[in-house]
């Protein structure tokens, strides 16, 4: 996943007549080299619902409420290509210059040698469990094009990488989104059992009858309440006490003690919203998370060999560096947020779009 700068040509940011209710995102996307429109090139912002196509001109026009977004630009055959952008932004004249993307031979010969051949019979079902999640929203995905996978394991780090050969599509009927997920790569590490997967996501809402309109907006409230979305907008909107959210910070002098956090919103942890419309967090060591509203599943305690009578969802979060929250949730640098814990049990079965409002 690369977030690179980008020469101006035809890009801009308009503000309606109610304020900040609204604003317009608008481009170009040409080949770096020839300077020639690129028709059909994708045009979305991650993790939402919100994207388009370009024209034949290869232009595009979105508007999007306030907050932050990072709009990915794809194009087969090409890098893609990332923008961080908000309503306080103000560009003029942006060009969208793709890249083609060359795999060195270096890289080709790496790949075809730690290639597993029937990767989807020996690791398929440990990356559906993995990726998609093992909940009861993630039971009901399937993936409809698994063929597009790549198994690689390195025997002398012993570690699993699995690549993307295409955007990977997940059908969602428990929340009634259709996942397009570009996978940069997901990584299993067998010495500590850790994993990590980044990629690009961009939903579609399904088409359903009434009474699974109904099933989705149940569901989607209660994937909703509890999230890490609703925390950065409990957060954004200081009411995390009011939500339900309590912090701790693991004590300096005892890595198995945390100490609560009276007041999260203190200066040393917290800078209030200015200008740029952000809030910026950070904890200098590991937190505690703990939603006080809602028990954890059942399955849950069990996979986790946590007592049954557990009353309240706990996770743990490492900071890598500050984290910037901007009004619809979204925050940047989400690779330095770090989950363990109960968040980390939910995967893309569990995702919301950040441009999902509960009511």
């Amino acid at each position: 996943m690369k977030i690179i700068l980008i020469s101006a040509s035809v890009f801009f940011f308009t503000l309606t007549a109610t304020g900040q209710s609204s604003f317009t995102v608008s481009g170009k996307v040409v080949d770096s080299v020839s300077q020639e429109p690129l028709s059909g090139a994708s045009v979305f912002c991650q993790n939402t619902t919100l994207g388009t196509t370009t024209t034949p001109e290869g232009s595009f026009s979105l508007r999007l409420r306030p907050g932050g977004y990072d709009l990915v630009i794809t194009f087969t055959g090409y890098q893609s290509q990332t923008i961080r952008i908000s309503e306080t932004d103000v560009v003029s004249n942006l060009l969208i210059q793709m890249v083609k993307a060359e795999k060195s031979m270096e890289e080709v010969v790496i790949r075809s040698s730690n290639e597993v051949l029937d990767g989807w019979e020996k690791y398929g079902q440990f990356f559906i469990d993995h990726f998609i999640g093992t909940t009861a929203f993630a039971k009901q995905c399937s993936l409809q094009n698994p063929q597009a996978l790549k198994f690689f394991y390195f025997k002398r780090s012993d570690r699993l990488k699995i690549l993307a050969e295409e955007p990977l599509v997940v059908s969602n009927p428990a929340l009634g989104y259709i996942l397009r997920y570009q996978l940069d790569s997901f990584v299993y590490r067998y010495a500590d059992k850790q994993y990590s997967y980044r990629g690009f996501c961009f939903f579609e809402e399904m088409q359903g009858t009434r009474a699974e309109m109904r099933e989705w907006h149940k569901n989607r409230k209660l994937a909703y309440y509890g999230s890490r979305l609703h925390f950065m907008h409990a957060y954004y909107d200081k009411k995390l006490t009011e939500d339900g959210f309590v912090i701790a910070l693991l004590n300096e002098n005892d890595d198995k003690k945390f100490d609560f956090i009276a007041l999260p919103y203190h200066e040393k942890y917290y800078t209030p919203v200015d200008s740029t419309a952000e809030i910026d967090i950070y904890y200098p060591r590991r937190i505690s998370l703990t939603y006080t509203k809602r028990t954890p599943e059942t399955a849950y305690l069990k996979q986790y060999n946590l007592p049954l009578d557990v009353g309240v969802q706990t996770s743990y979060i490492d900071m890598l560096d500050v984290i910037t929250i901007r009004e619809n949730g979204y925050y940047y640098n989400q690779k330095d947020w770090i989950n363990f814990g109960y968040w980390s049990w939910k995967n893309i079965g569990d995702l919301l779009p950040f441009d999902y409002i509960p009511d």
